[in-house]
């Protein structure tokens, strides 16, 4: 059986409708393809995995009950040793999951990807209930290998929430990428790619 890959998407949540329309208003715009490390790369690197890529609830208005009812539905699908990604959204949503539930099966890794921790973010608002409790402890219950993935060029998630998580979650690695353009807007990721490989020699 392919060890499974779970992967959460970013999005973007607003204080309220007016602020979200206006957004829509200003948003810029483009017909060219996007090429992302969470798309083709990640697939054609990671033949050997069953990849799961749920797509989330109003991803551009996002909120935290409503992903959570989504993402709960994907729990029968799923086996032992299963790996957690989540970008951006998608990683605290994943932390705050993680630090209010007891998780149904074993997880072998998590990753949290340029995954903001609170609401400091000079771009962008944190709303629609994503907001952590100050105790985390429970993530490290449900997994014991946390892995934190930040940008030091990232305009969206400064890099200093990468260091908000670590204070609570004292056991988790760290990477800090100088390379990496913007909010891990890039086609290739190839460090993520051999550590997820790396993990599945553990088991």
């Amino acid at each position: 059986m392919k060890t499974q890959i779970l992967f959460i998407h970013g999005g973007s949540t607003f204080k309220n409708r007016k602020d979200y329309l206006n957004h829509l208003k200003k948003r810029k715009i483009s017909i060219d393809k996007r090429k992302w490390w969470t798309n083709e790369h990640l697939d054609k690197n990671l033949k050997n995995f069953e990849i799961i890529k749920p797509r989330m609830p109003l991803q551009d208005y996002a909120q935290y009950k409503e992903w959570k009812i989504h993402f709960e539905k994907y729990f029968p699908f799923l086996r032992n040793n299963v790996i957690l990604i989540g970008s951006s959204l998608g990683g605290i949503f994943l932390a705050k999951y993680l630090s209010e539930n007891k998780f149904p099966k074993k997880i072998l890794s998590v990753y949290f990807v340029g995954a903001p921790f609170d609401d400091t973010c000079p771009k962008e608002d944190l709303a629609g209930g994503f907001k952590l409790k100050s105790d985390l402890s429970m993530i490290e219950k449900n997994c014991k290998n946390i892995n934190l993935l930040f940008s030091k060029n990232d305009d969206i998630v400064p890099v200093a929430h990468a260091k908000k998580y670590k204070n609570k979650l004292k056991n988790a690695n760290i990477f800090i990428y100088s390379h990496i353009k913007g909010h891990f807007i890039t086609p290739k990721f190839p460090e993520i790619i051999k550590m997820i490989k790396s993990d599945v020699k553990s088991i």
